[in-house]
């Protein structure tokens, strides 16, 4: 839809501010893990049941093993039609204020507009069938980005540009489907009605937290949503907007899902089929990264806040998601593994201990673009699990991303049956689903060994 973008760049540059569509977290795995990524088609006529476009698209589904009840392809579709009608409706709205009232983060506290085919008085024509958009709480997610410094129109141009996305060869355990724009900077992934009620009752504690503490290394959500479609069927589907934490302008060499807990917690690739796209585990990290000493003690200090904010909404089974870019081509190698030989990014300029350039430093935050050394551990294999490995003095100079992710699943009735039988069968201990205050303590234990004080001399 052009009038889409051309609107969008009126709206940035005009009075009207560009404001709120998608985006996600959960058991979102930030990867291609499984096989790449696939984009999702923008033709209206698949979405709106062209019936031999929809019927390819199912039966592309359905080889691949996907429930498109589930996990829809036509998000974008949707989303360009409602893009256009924020631009010109948001103008209409008041500045932006970080001191929301109650009122704005009532779970009630929701929009619902109506897009006819052939358009309204408010809204566009467009070629998809008939549907309804809800905007969550959208006062409180319009600051959510102002807090996170997102300009409104890339922000639109991003998700509902003339780019498809691209949709995540595998979805998580939830059942959830997860989508990319074009430029990797936000994660779109669809919702359960459960996880949305958790969501907008701890969104208050939320915004909080993230508004309290710039280096917070829980997920940034950019908008919570949903698209009803029309007709007998009724279907709805949520979904969530988020940051890609591992939007950078450096290939990602090495990913790890890390959570504390031991039960389960190995890839099932052999060595020779890891590769970029791969998430390993607990079991599956051989390094110990070390943060020179005012970035560790940061480290520790938001690892602490963001741990007990978790703690406090009930929220467990969370991890930590970390990136590792290796500086050195010749590192990735004796790694083990494949690396994709993609020179699409920047291989990374080498940046010394004692590197001052402002440029570069300006980008460096917490969990983001962090140069540091990692250095290579083993583990015995004659003795019980080590959940880290011994330090062999092998260092590699890497830069990290990481951050804290699924942290929508709180103790519920399911995760205490799953503890209960778990228990009888295994370590206590070892298992993930485990109430939130051993959950945190667990969680932070490993963290905390995983990462260490870098006690190097400059």
């Amino acid at each position: 839809m052009g009038t889409t973008r051309a609107a969008l760049r009126r709206g940035r540059g005009g009075g009207a501010r560009a404001e709120g569509v998608e985006e996600g977290d959960g058991e979102a795995r930030q990867d291609g893990e499984g096989g790449g990524r696939r984009r999702v088609p923008g033709a209206a006529a698949a979405v709106a049941g062209d019936g031999a476009a929809r019927r390819r698209q199912v039966a592309r589904g359905a080889a691949a093993g996907r429930d498109h009840r589930q996990g829809p392809q036509e998000l974008r579709a949707y989303a360009q039609p409602a893009a256009w009608h924020q631009v010109h409706a948001v103008g209409k709205q008041g500045p932006i204020t970080l001191d929301l009232k109650s009122s704005a983060f009532d779970p009630k506290e929701k929009v619902w507009t109506r897009f006819p085919p052939e358009g309204s008085k408010y809204t566009p024509p467009h070629s998809s069938c008939d549907f309804k958009w809800k905007d969550y709480c959208p006062q409180v997610f319009r600051t959510l980005r102002k807090l996170f410094k997102v300009d409104a129109a890339d922000y639109m141009l991003s998700l509902c540009g003339d780019q498809a996305l691209r949709e995540l060869s595998s979805p998580g355990k939830s059942g959830s489907f997860f989508y990319l724009t074009s430029n990797d900077q936000y994660m779109i992934k669809t919702m359960k009605k459960a996880e949305v009620k958790i969501f907008l009752k701890m969104l208050r504690a939320y915004y909080n937290h993230v508004r309290a503490f710039e280096n917070t290394l829980v997920t940034k959500f950019f908008g919570l949503h949903c698209v009803k479609l029309a007709g007998a069927n009724q279907k709805k589907v949520r979904f969530v907007i988020m940051g890609n934490l591992f939007c950078s302008e450096y290939s990602i060499h090495r990913r790890f899902d890390l959570k504390g807990s031991s039960l389960g917690r190995t890839t099932d690739k052999p060595q020779t089929e890891i590769d970029e796209y791969t998430t390993l585990k607990d079991l599956d990290l051989n390094f110990i990264f070390r943060l020179q000493k005012p970035w560790y003690q940061e480290f520790q200090r938001q690892v602490d806040r963001d741990c007990e904010f978790l703690e406090q909404e009930n929220i467990m089974d969370y991890s930590l998601l970390v990136g590792v870019h290796f500086r050195d081509k010749r590192d990735r190698l004796l790694t083990g593994g494949s690396f994709d030989s993609d020179s699409s990014r920047a291989s990374s300029p080498h940046l010394s201990r004692g590197d001052t350039d402002p440029n570069r430093m300006s980008k460096i935050k917490l969990g983001s673009n962090m140069p540091t050394r990692a250095e290579l551990t083993v583990r015995k294999s004659d003795c019980e699990v080590q959940i880290i490995g011994e330090p062999t003095g092998e260092f590699y100079d890497v830069i990290l991303y990481f951050g804290i992710i699924d942290i929508l699943q709180d103790y519920d009735i399911s995760k205490k049956l799953e503890h209960a039988y778990k228990s009888f069968q295994y370590d206590p201990t070892s298992i993930s689903a485990v109430d939130p205050k051993q959950y945190s303590r667990r969680f932070r234990d490993f963290v905390f060994k995983a990462f260490q004080e870098d006690k190097l001399e400059i």
